[in-house]
């Protein structure tokens, strides 16, 4: 009777295996040819490089927004800090200064520190994503450095922002 088992599990196996075998269809003939090959290879390693700052939409968006009275930073902007951050890391040499900016509302103290909590959120977040800090500055101008000049929300939605400055590239 073992025999018999041992016969029946052997020829189930071989049935199995010659049921899995793979089927190569032939291949037509192809033109055999030789192609001609660049002959300077371009190499993309995915590294940010300097005359990325000019053409990567991404790292040409260089300020980012913040609602009113608020210094911390909306989703919206982390794939924004993400590159820049990227780019630190791709490129040790170079650095960043984040220059922190509010509104006219306030006074001239509160903004002055308002922008810097703007700068500092901006820091951290360029440092979770992987930039170093010793690559980073952030410098706080208030309401000093407007982009409008005019009074209202509109106005005001634009002049509360950190602009990321490249001192190196």
């Amino acid at each position: 009777m073992n025999t018999t088992r041992v016969l029946l599990v052997s020829l189930l196996s071989v049935a199995v295996l010659a049921g899995c075998s793979k089927k190569v269809k032939e291949q037509p003939a192809t033109d055999t040819t030789p192609t001609t090959t660049p002959t300077t290879p371009v190499a993309d390693d995915g590294r940010y490089g300097p005359e990325d700052l000019d053409t990567d939409a991404c790292l040409r968006q260089r300020v980012v927004y913040f609602d009113f009275d608020q210094d911390s930073l909306k989703p919206e902007f982390q794939a924004i800090v993400a590159c820049h951050a990227k780019y630190l890391r791709d490129r040790p040499s170079s650095r960043i200064t984040l220059q922190g900016n509010a509104d006219e509302r306030g006074s001239r103290e509160y903004n002055l520190g308002l922008g810097e909590r703007r700068g500092n959120a901006v820091n951290s977040a360029v440092q979770a994503a992987g930039g170093s800090a010793s690559q980073l500055e952030v410098v706080s101008y208030g309401e000093e450095r407007p982009v409008c000049t005019e009074s209202g929300e509109s106005c005001w939605a634009q002049n509360r922002r950190v602009e990321i400055v490249y001192t190196a590239r």
